[in-house]
């Protein structure tokens, strides 16, 4: 057929075609097809490839890519890396979505990294810490062996355990390596707290002394309560100590002379934990960086301002129910801004600008039987009597758990801790190492709890 007639039979059949219906079309393409060769076929296979099968990625601008990638799931995204090149470099560039991945598992985002490579690493590793706790695979566990009787203290800093026990004696260990790197003999040992220079005990003999490491010389003595000391602080600044007491009072002392300067009554059970710490919010009752003083007892949170000893009145009074019908656990938590103490309620957490309760959980297990460790902004750390659990404070959902061995219990809350607790607050890939929890055995050894390294 000549090129002009097969121009005009072409018009006129396209002419004829659109006039059809949708069934009429495609039965004259089947039509088509069933007279066509491979010549004809294999052209119509490039062609419909090239129609059907469009690189959306490759073609759209970059921005636009970004955006609809954002809308996949992280094990999506790496499904799609391994489509063609072209693929891969768009994903690997695109820094936001791997940020937001990350951030979804839990881990901390330093936004003035922006090498998006970096941040799909990061994920990788993030995403099998994950694993292993899910699987109980994140955690290993040591021992320390030295005293000859039962460890009631403990207090971590630094990579360093300090163990008050009834074998008069304190010892300060290196958790990294396991070796004692101080012994020096004490009273009996209900709470202790340490520092570079020296040592702060709270006794079962109603007592309170300070122990130079070096020499293990008593270079200061409390005297004045007339029940065990469960719980102290102290602050080198403020020149102060307190402690609270089975006497049923909080007392302040002054940390250099070892004068007693203000004792604080209103507690009606035994005082079992107290804590010092700067406000870093404002409200009616106190000032960002006035010193704060928590006092909890069996009911009851009392909340006491520093450094007006002369008449100091307690500033609030915080309990879970009025008729002290449910006992908060002395595992309080106060870093300026939020109070959160456990109960058999489960965890409550108050404003400290404004007192009121903002939040309350109540775990899968039994509240009653479950403990707060420490308390962050993405993660919790819990325990019971059998295990350790990881709780993410965004879903309120337990990621993880470790068993524990039957540890020797104490109500007081003094004989188990947590140990780094900065990941808490968002995993970074290095402050998930060094000790997670450190409990006292019956058999009077130190069981401790490790974060495995995450390979």
């Amino acid at each position: 057929m000549e090129k002009a007639a097969f121009e005009g039979w072409l018009e006129s059949v396209s002419t004829a075609f659109l006039a059809l219906s949708d069934q009429q079309r495609n039965q004259s393409l089947d039509h088509l097809i069933s007279l066509s060769g491979a010549a004809q076929l294999r052209h119509l296979s490039n062609r419909l490839e090239a129609l059907l099968k469009r690189d959306f990625l490759r073609l759209l601008p970059l921005e636009l890519a970004f955006y609809l990638l954002r809308w996949l799931d992280p094990q999506t995204l790496l499904t799609c890396s391994l489509v063609c090149k072209q693929w891969n470099k768009v994903i690997n560039a695109c820094t936001e979505v791997w940020q937001s991945a990350c951030r979804d598992l839990g881990w901390r985002i330093d936004e003035s990294i922006q090498d998006a490579t970096h941040w799909k690493g990061v994920y990788l590793k993030a995403k099998l810490r994950m694993k292993q706790l899910r699987e109980e695979d994140a955690f290993e566990t040591s021992s320390l062996i030295g005293h000859s009787a039962r460890v009631y203290a403990l207090y971590y800093r630094d990579g360093l355990l300090c163990t008050g026990s009834d074998d008069l004696s304190a010892k300060l260990w290196d958790v990294r390596t396991g070796q004692c790197v101080y012994g020096i003999q004490t009273h009996t040992c209900a709470t202790v707290k340490f520092d570079e220079q020296k040592l702060v005990t709270g006794s079962f003999d109603n007592t309170i002394a300070c122990w130079e490491w070096s020499t293990g010389a008593k270079i200061q003595q409390f005297r004045g309560h007339t029940g065990a000391v469960f719980s102290i602080d102290y602050n080198d600044e403020l020149d102060t100590l307190v402690s609270g007491s089975a006497d049923f009072t909080v007392k302040v002392w002054s940390l250099s002379s070892g004068t007693c300067v203000n004792t604080l009554t209103g507690h009606t059970e035994w005082v079992t934990k107290v804590h010092l710490q700067k406000s870093e919010v404002e409200s009616m009752m106190h000032s960002p960086g006035d010193y704060i003083l928590l006092s909890v007892d069996k009911y009851e949170i009392k909340v006491w301002p520093i450094g007006c000893e002369i008449n100091c009145k307690c500033l609030k009074t915080l309990s879970v129910s009025e008729d002290r019908s449910v006992c908060l656990q002395p595992r309080l938590q106060f870093d300026g801004r939020y109070i959160v103490c456990s109960s058999d309620l489960g965890i409550y957490q108050w404003d400290f600008a404004s007192f009121d309760v903002i939040r309350v959980i109540k775990p899968q297990q039994d509240p009653s039987s479950l403990s707060l460790l420490s308390f962050g902004d993405v993660f919790a750390l819990l325990f019971d009597n059998h295990h350790l659990y990881v709780m993410d404070l965004r879903t309120e959902v337990t990621v993880g758990r470790w068993p524990l061995p039957a540890y020797r219990k104490s109500k007081r809350g003094s004989s188990f801790l947590p140990g780094v607790t900065s990941w808490l607050n968002g995993l970074d890939g290095k402050n998930d190492a060094g000790l997670v929890f450190a409990t006292s055995m019956p058999d009077h050894s130190i069981h401790l709890v490790l974060w495995r390294e995450n390979g």
